[in-house]
């Protein structure tokens, strides 16, 4: 054995054993005729110590060692003089008697501590370094921990975990394909799943009937914080289900995980907001409700008082700020600025004050009297010391979009997005299909597969953009987490939903037509959810981004810039594919 402990387990009932720890230097500190060394591994960190006056030539060893180095220690454990309360291991130090070097390293090009000066690009193409830090060896080891109480919890209400192909045919709805060519079949191709959606599906018609899956999926789309091109999923199927059924079950897995993992208790049912509410009281189908600023409409109230670009707009809508009127001129013209920038494209912004005398102060009081601006402060149940603020736009979707943007700016500007504050929400009831004026067709809002209300099939022939989904997301502090729906079972029903989506009967059947022959062979009701492993554990975690809880992930460009991928391939490897690369266009 190279070691009896870790750097991570000594403590002062330990003193006067001798041990032996393995791992990295971390630190080297020269204190006169001492030497002190930070040794590290993945459960912690150790200080060993060498005093020249007991061992001059080990001192003098230990002095040469230089950071990242990996090596071996034997020593006694023995009580530190000046403890560090920072550390678990703090109490104590190991006077070393035996050092060996068991690899020496070159000077990393960041230093490997919680506080590195190596930036996102420099650690990425380090990433084997990057991952000795503890602040990302704690996301992973948070990943691990999510994914064990996800089994469990599973496994106590009868899933089965079931592994699905990766290799499978392309199904072109939605976002763009991975592809593979087949050498053995040349000019055809496999695609990687952008989820195991069929196959759960197939595995509920074979009749296990609580399946899951933690998974890797993959789409070739474009990159943001929250979106890698692999990525994990918790996928989860039912039969013989409701909607409420599966809620109530993934309900009760997210408590299950907020309590064993965070050591929170979530009490009483998550809220259930339609997705059409979300969209009028938030500007997004993923709303975060820990705070409120709920949008009130104002077309009635402030349209045809001579202001030209409230009377030429389709939406005018705004939110209240409680106590912020103090907010300076400077402060007001930056979230001017906020909102006119290209990623959100609003035109400007009017605000309006509630003075401490109850009158209110707007920036646009040549055009509105007193007692309208009252009636503005009536709407808002305003009093002294909000702020109000107002946007305006030709196109409702998009300028409620640009007041959600605003409100998520002005929760974070007045501390109301705590990230260590959870609220977790479902919506539900969304549109099931949406229409592209470009393509001019129909695309499903969530997938081919999915329900529409019971309630609402008789208006798929004659008005289905009004059909709602048998779908739901969960929602956690304005994040997705996860979706999923109650599926079509009825070969009719699901035949309607592609020829809705502009499919011929020919093209189903060559694309679908497996899942469409299993289901005249006895399809039970089902429906299940997937949620996204990397988002939830970011939330947990508190990141900005997935990335830093994935081992190895890739950057904004869909790039692994540690092993240089992707990359070309040799001609010959092409040939045997019966491949050509075309130049760029």
């Amino acid at each position: 054995m190279y070691r009896t402990n870790t750097c991570g387990e000594l403590r002062l009932l330990n003193e006067g054993q001798t041990v032996t720890l393995a791992g990295w230097v971390q630190k080297v500190r020269r204190m006169g005729g001492m030497t002190f060394v930070d040794l590290r591994d993945r459960y912690g960190v150790t200080q060993l110590v060498f005093n020249e006056a007991v061992d001059a030539s080990l001192c003098d060893e230990a002095n040469r060692l230089g950071r990242e180095y990996v090596i071996r220690a034997t020593g006694t454990v023995t009580e530190r003089s000046n403890r560090n309360p920072n550390l678990p291991t703090g109490e104590i130090e190991i006077t070393v008697s035996r050092l060996t070097v068991l690899n020496a390293a070159a000077t990393p090009p960041f230093t490997v501590e919680d506080d590195t000066d190596g930036g996102d690009d420099l650690r990425m193409k380090y990433r084997y370094l990057d991952l000795r830090r503890h602040a990302v060896r704690r996301n992973l080891e948070l990943r691990h921990r999510m994914t064990v109480e996800v089994r469990s919890y599973l496994d106590k209400l009868g899933f089965m975990e079931v592994e699905t192909p990766v290799l499978i045919s392309s199904t072109p709805e939605g976002a763009r394909d991975f592809v593979v060519p087949s050498r053995m079949n040349p000019g055809q191709f496999y695609a990687l799943p952008q989820s195991p959606q069929t196959f759960k599906q197939l595995l509920m018609v074979s009749g296990f009937d609580r399946y899951f899956q933690i998974v890797k999926c993959f789409r070739d789309e474009d990159l943001r914080a929250d979106r890698q091109p692999e990525f994990t999923q918790i996928d989860c199927e039912m039969s013989f289900v409701e909607q409420d059924d599966v809620l109530n079950v993934f309900e009760g897995m997210s408590k299950h995980l907020f309590r064993n993992i965070r050591g929170i208790e979530i009490g009483g049912p998550f809220p259930r907001m339609t997705w059409a509410k979300a969209m009028k009281y938030y500007g997004t189908d993923k709303p975060d409700i820990r705070f409120g600023m709920k949008f009130v409409e104002l077309h009635d109230l402030l349209k045809g008082h001579g202001f030209p670009v409230f009377d030429s707009a389709a939406y005018i809508g705004g939110i209240r700020a409680e106590g912020a009127a103090g907010y300076t001129r400077k402060q007001l013209d930056a979230l001017t600025d906020f909102v006119k920038r290209p990623q959100i494209g609003a035109k400007g912004l009017v605000h309006a004050r509630v003075e401490a005398d109850g009158s209110v102060k707007s920036s646009v009081d040549r055009f509105y009297s007193q007692e309208v601006l009252q009636q503005l402060k009536i709407a808002f149940e305003a009093v002294p010391g909000d702020l109000i603020l107002i946007l305006s736009g030709d196109n409702v979707a998009k300028t409620r979009r640009q007041l959600g943007e605003l409100r998520l700016e002005m929760g974070s500007q007045l501390g109301l997005r705590d990230r260590n504050a959870f609220a977790c929400l479902w919506v539900i009831d969304f549109p099931l299909l949406e229409w592209s004026e470009e393509d001019g067709r129909y695309y499903a809002m969530h997938h081919p597969f999915t329900s529409p209300k019971p309630e609402d099939v008789y208006l798929l022939d004659t008005d289905p953009g009004a059909v709602r989904a048998n779908a739901y997301d969960m929602v956690i502090n304005g994040v997705e987490v996860g979706g999923g729906s109650i599926r079509i079972h009825d070969s009719a029903l699901q035949n309607r939903m592609f020829r809705l989506l502009g499919f011929t009967d020919s093209e189903a059947q060559a694309r679908f037509g497996f899942l469409m022959n299993a289901f005249r062979y006895g399809a039970p009701p089902h429906g299940g959810i997937a949620y996204g492993l990397d988002r939830w554990v970011s939330l947990f975690a508190g990141l900005d981004s997935i990335r830093d809880c994935i081992a190895f992930p890739k950057n904004n460009a869909g790039r692994d810039v540690m092993i240089d991928a992707p990359s070309a391939i040799a001609p010959a490897q092409l040939e045997e594919l019966n491949l050509s690369v075309l130049p760029p266009r």
